[in-house]
């Protein structure tokens, strides 16, 4: 996951819309139940390592999502994979970190959306830092400050009243090479790394609605995932 804004109001569900950057050679699958272990769970899972960079609990409306951060990109030979940290977070909340032990993992920025709190849990590959949000818009990214992304993007995000309207937001304009871009796209060395999902979220207690695309830019129509009963 790289961009991942999410919006908690009080008596309101949570929203989040989340952006996916990762190699287009990498497979993964859509939004589904996944994970017999855990049964209430919805998420996109990566056919490689078997994780997910976003999961929801359907049953608590409690949210998950993992950003890989730049200050260890490699993790220590059979250390636990980040994909496994929102499945911890929204199974166990903020006490998943009795449930792993990120010792030698690659860095990560975790964030945890429940309809009573929003924290975030920072781990530079050596220490672990958590941050409680407030109500409000909140705004993270893979490449920190240091993208822009939230200095471009948030006033406008915040202003949107809906979903459709960061929706718009993520389809006005193309793929490009520039870090900063909501929707992006980078050749290197015959690879290319770029937006491959977009989704949004909006989620309480007993019910999830998902709306997902692989080409997230595109007017194309999301497709749908609704569970539960109707709020």
């Amino acid at each position: 996951m790289c961009t991942v804004v999410v919006r908690r109001s009080g008596g309101r569900p949570v929203q989040v819309l989340a952006l996916r950057d990762e190699l287009t050679s990498r497979p993964f699958d859509d939004p589904g139940r996944w994970w017999p272990e855990f049964p209430d769970v919805v998420g996109g899972r990566d056919a490689t390592a078997g994780g997910t960079w976003c999961a929801t609990r359907v049953g608590t409306g409690a949210t998950a999502l993992v950003l890989n951060r730049p200050q260890r990109p490699v993790a220590t030979p059979g250390a636990p994979s980040r994909g496994v940290l929102p499945l911890l977070g929204v199974t166990h909340g903020a006490d998943w970190t009795a449930h792993v032990d990120p010792t030698g993992m690659a860095s990560f920025l975790l964030v945890l959306a429940t309809p009573d709190r929003l924290v975030t849990w920072d781990f530079d590959g050596t220490h672990l830092r958590e941050q409680e949000h407030g109500p409000g818009t909140l705004m993270v990214t893979s490449g920190g400050p240091e993208d822009r992304k939230a200095e471009r993007f948030l006033d406008r995000l915040t202003a949107a009243g809906s979903r459709d309207e960061w929706r718009r937001l993520v389809q006005a304009a193309p793929p490009t090479d520039d870090p900063g871009a909501l929707v992006v796209r980078h050749e290197r060395d015959g690879k290319v790394f770029a937006t491959v999902f977009g989704q949004l979220i909006e989620a309480e207690p007993g019910r999830l609605l998902l709306e997902h695309s692989r080409r997230p830019w595109t007017g194309e129509p999301w497709t749908t995932l609704a569970v539960g009963a109707p709020g």
